[in-house]
Formats: C-alpha cells, structure tokens, sequence
C-alpha cells in the first residue's frame, strides 16, 4: 500500500471566474468542466490528469486564508526546465503575485499567491542522478538566481518529477 502522487487540490475561492483566469491566464491551466460562477475543474497544461484543480465559490465575504492556523500552507507544482521557471518568475512579479523565491539546493522554488491569498510553490527539481551529497543535506534555503542557474545547469536540462 502507498500513495503515488497527489491527483488534485480542490480550493473554496470568493469568485471562481477571479480564480479562473488567474489560473489559466498566469499558470496555463485549461478548464475541463465549469459550473459559471459556482464551480470549476482545471488541468494543468502538461499534466495528464482528469483535472489537478477544483475550484468551488465561498462568497466574497469569506473569511481566509489565515497564517498559523490548522489548514492548507500551499500547494506546490513543478515545471520541466529552468527557462520555464525563469518565465513563471516573470508572469508572478508582473500580476504583483510573487512572494518569495528560494534555491534549496535541490529545488528551486517560486512563491506567490492567489487572488483568495492562497500561496502556491513552482519549482523546478535537479535531475536525481545530478544530485550531490552536499545537496541533499537539508539547511536552510538561499536567494535563488535562476539566471544562475540556468547557466549551471543548461537550458534545457529537464528536472527530476
């Protein structure tokens, strides 16, 4: 018995079509099924999922997220290459949704925010068989330059799932 990979997140949202269209227009998520206004199910542009992404609405007058409570930190997702992840930086800080950014030896990871406020990771993986000792030690996590990065590890190197 074990678990395989996560199939999808569902998210209540104050409005589903704010959400949708952050989705699709910034994360390239495709609807697959909508209820207007009410409901939506998205797919992640190269996932093979029936749906990554429910979206069901709660109201504007919703309360949350709130930080240091029980509940969802963020979701996490990862992109194939560096220059992938180098354009996601991009499309994040122009819609002012870009919270963070962190080279954890491993994994180089964004981090924004929704328009609800929920906080989401896209990293990119170095491939397993690329990994050194010295990166696997956990520490804390450095400033990521993914130019830098980029010029390490090739453009076109893809990262591990």
């Amino acid at each position: 018995m074990g678990i395989r990979r996560l199939n999808h997140a569902v998210l209540y949202v104050r409005d589903v079509d704010r959400s949708v269209a952050f989705y699709r227009d910034l994360l390239g998520f495709r609807v697959v099924t909508e209820f207007p206004g009410q409901a939506a199910f998205l797919r992640a542009a190269d996932s093979d999922n029936d749906h990554d992404l429910g979206l069901f609405r709660v109201g504007a007058d919703a309360v949350g997220p709130v930080a240091g409570q029980v509940g969802l930190y963020h979701l996490a997702w990862s992109v194939r290459t560096l220059p992938e992840l180098a354009e996601f930086a991009r499309v994040l800080t122009a819609a002012g949704s870009l919270v963070g950014a962190s080279d954890h030896g491993v994994s180089k990871s964004l981090y924004a925010k929704d328009p609800d406020g929920v906080e989401f990771e896209v990293s990119w993986f170095v491939p397993r068989e690329r990994v050194t000792a010295e990166m696997a030690v956990p520490g804390a996590p450095r400033a990521l330059d993914i130019e830098a990065e980029i010029s390490r590890w090739g453009a076109d190197v893809v990262g591990a799932l």
